[in-house]
């Protein structure tokens, strides 16, 4: 049964779900929503999608919503091919600095890296708003203090939870190239050790193939 992945073609929950599916080796469909036309918040999306928000997955009528709870469903029903990108759970020591990690991803890191982005961003396709440079200051500043821990970890391990990649480093990529590309801020690249580990993240073939934009990848 093919997957099939409801999303905004652009955006960075549906890229890290995207992402989690190409480590997989999943073949899945992908079904853009029209963002402007207000698709995700019409009766029929938000009867998958209550939050009326993008992603969700469809698996044989299965539908998951939350593109982190995605990422670790794919992972975990499809642990026996493509890149293991969670410890065996028998293995509580790594399943502990997963679980960690996974906290750093999603609140140390992405909370600071999004407000700098959607202030600096926004402007883009809503000329009439006026970014808040002082919460792009004050997200910028945790940001780097953030960084400098990643810095120690980073110099004492190869990824996030160890010396294997996770859904951990991977779900930071949507969201923190944009830091650069759209906010030219690079924060990620100031540090030895950070900016290794970034380079290494950005030269997957799972973002190569989807930092345009998500498309339909039905075989491997």
């Amino acid at each position: 049964m093919v997957l099939h992945l409801y999303g905004f073609t652009n955006s960075t929950c549906t890229r890290r779900t995207a992402i989690a599916l190409y480590e997989k080796q999943v073949p899945f469909v992908f079904h853009p929503i029209d963002y402007k036309a207000r698709e995700h918040k019409s009766a029929e999306y938000m009867r998958h999608q209550p939050f009326g928000q993008a992603p969700y997955l469809d698996d044989d009528g299965l539908i998951i919503f939350e593109s982190r709870a995605i990422g670790r469903y794919v992972a975990n029903k499809y642990s026996a091919q493509g890149t293991p990108l969670l410890p065996p759970t028998s293995d509580l020591v790594k399943t502990a600095k997963f679980e960690t990690a996974m906290q750093i991803e999603n609140q140390e890191f992405d909370p600071y890296a999004w407000i700098i982005v959607r202030e600096r961003f926004t402007p883009a396709f809503d000329p009439t708003y006026q970014p808040r440079e002082d919460l792009v200051k004050e997200a910028l500043d945790t940001l780097n203090a953030k960084l400098d821990v990643f810095e120690q970890i980073l110099t004492k391990q190869k990824y996030l939870a160890g010396d294997s990649i996770t859904l951990a480093d991977l779900n930071t990529l949507p969201v923190g190239t944009l830091l650069k590309s759209q906010a030219g801020v690079d924060a990620l690249e100031t540090r030895p050790a950070v900016a290794k580990w970034w380079k290494e993240l950005q030269e997957r073939p799972s973002w190569a193939t989807f930092k345009d934009g998500v498309v339909s990848v039905e075989k491997y």
